[in-house]
């Protein structure tokens, strides 16, 4: 594997920091301020803002400082809506399409998820799990919707970190995860579909009872959803 640039591991610090929210959304990244506490020179700061500004983490501004991406409730919704479509074609498209290698390697990232589940780090379990749903997207062979993907996820990068780390939801969604992987393997097209759709559509509940919180931060917590990381 190739070493990674300088702008690459400042995108990486950068990113974790967004998805954690110790950069909030609508937060300022100062160019200096980043700098000169990161120890690095502008250029390579300035290139990992253009890497999460690519990815949808970041806002760029003419002659501003960027911002933190925060988009609205109802953005994040009609994305998901599209996203919903897209990952149900690509496992469709990935029954047929699926080579023996990209099974293999599919389902050891489903090993991987079932095997750290409980002990990884959040965001490390977390990009685990989407590139789980990339490889599937990947496998369809369609390059225009494998594209398309890409860029609908990376705008939706930090609303789903939100979800993935509810533990609540963590065994539901591994078993959901198996079910796509057997029926994969299998070339079920019924319950590869059917997986795929009840996935996406916990997602958008959690997505969007996790802003109804935010609209609402005295709402009464269920239990068993203190568990939140």
């Amino acid at each position: 594997m190739p070493e990674r640039t300088l702008a690459e591991q400042i995108a990486d610090s950068l990113r974790r920091d967004i998805l954690l929210g110790t950069l909030a959304p609508g937060a300022l990244i100062k160019e200096r301020d980043n700098s000169a506490g990161r120890g690095v020179s502008r250029t390579p700061l300035r290139e990992a803002i253009r890497i999460l500004a690519s990815e949808g983490l970041v806002i760029l501004r003419p002659s501003r400082s960027p911002v933190v991406a925060n988009p609205s409730q109802q953005e994040i919704t009609d994305d998901l809506i599209v996203m919903n479509t897209l990952e149900s074609l690509g496992a469709r498209l990935a029954c047929v399409n699926v080579t023996d290698e990209e099974m293999d390697e599919i389902d050891a990232l489903h090993e991987k998820m079932l095997r750290i589940s409980d002990t990884a780090d959040a965001v490390d379990y977390f990009e685990v799990d989407m590139r789980f749903h990339r490889l599937i997207t990947a496998a369809s062979h369609n390059l225009s919707l494998i594209d398309t993907h890409a860029a609908y996820m990376a705008r939706l990068w930090r609303p789903r970190f939100l979800a993935a780390s509810l533990r609540r939801d963590r065994a539901r969604v591994l078993q959901q995860h198996g079910a796509i992987v057997k029926g994969l393997k299998t070339r079920d097209v019924a319950l590869v579909s059917a997986e795929v759709e009840s996935h996406m559509r916990h997602l958008v509940l959690n997505i969007t009872d996790i802003y109804d919180r935010k609209e609402h931060p005295n709402q009464k917590v269920a239990p068993q959803e203190e568990a939140a990381t």
